[in-house]
């Protein structure tokens, strides 16, 4: 466990800062967390994908020098990587941390390129969980306590209780975004003229590795195209983190 672990205690900072700003939501949300609470100790996870505009929308209007990772699984559709380059352009976000999978692990348990059809949950383990693992004990160690995510209630019944504020083993996760509705995001896409991703406008609602998205019919769970046909419904970077993940 990090160093910066043993001295700082999710649960009831998570808890504390719950009762502060638990009411508020969006960029008064972050906009009080960094200000008072937590500036220069936040950093955001962000996929680039169909809504990810929004909310590194609102990091950059509160700080845009707080780093953003993006993990290059080397399996993004080649939309996602351009996307990527164009969205931190036209929002001045001035720190963003490209991650990727360690190579020899690639080499060596996917050769061909083909254990996502194998073994979803091994290949989002050695491709997404285990990259951001590592940066994550590395940004605790260097002080780091919080956590932005994009996650919002109405994308699954997995996350239809998620709170705007909560701990996970050594950090504390922010959600600016958990109570907003498909249709304040769309509103917030037209009232900041966010450029979309352009794989939405093809029926992408939910964009992720190239194998394991597909397009999702109008009105269905945003996230019914991710990981379509199996029993999966989340890639495991946001099951709770342990303090150290080995790749076997």
């Amino acid at each position: 466990m990090s160093a910066i672990a043993t001295q700082f205690y999710p649960e009831s900072e998570a808890a504390r800062l719950r009762g502060l700003y638990g009411h508020l939501s969006g960029h008064a949300l972050l906009e009080a967390l960094v200000h008072n609470e937590l500036g220069g100790q936040i950093m955001l996870s962000s996929s680039f994908g169909a809504e990810s505009a929004v909310l590194l929308d609102l990091v950059a209007t509160v700080d845009p020098t707080i780093p953003v990772i993006f993990l290059d699984t080397r399996r993004l559709f080649g939309e996602t990587l351009r996307y990527q380059k164009t969205l931190t352009d036209h929002l001045g976000l001035e720190d963003v941390r490209i991650v990727h999978p360690e190579a020899d692990t690639l080499l060596r348990l996917d050769p061909d390129d083909m254990l996502f059809n194998e073994d979803p949950d091994q290949c989002c383990h050695i491709r997404k969980v285990a990259p951001l693992d590592n940066i994550m004990n590395k940004m605790g160690n260097l002080g780091f306590k919080a956590w932005i995510t994009g996650r919002k209630q109405f994308q699954a019944t997995t996350r239809d209780a998620l709170p705007v504020i909560e701990a996970d083993v050594d950090f504390i996760k922010i959600n600016p975004l958990a109570d907003w509705t498909s249709e304040d995001i769309k509103q917030a896409f037209l009232a900041r003229n966010l450029p979309p991703h352009p794989l939405v406008a093809d029926g992408f609602k939910s964009i992720g590795c190239m194998p394991c998205t597909s397009r999702v019919a109008e009105g269905a769970d945003p996230r019914s195209g991710r990981w379509a046909g199996r029993d999966k419904t989340e890639c495991g970077i946001h099951v709770a983190r342990r303090p150290s993940l080995s790749v076997v």
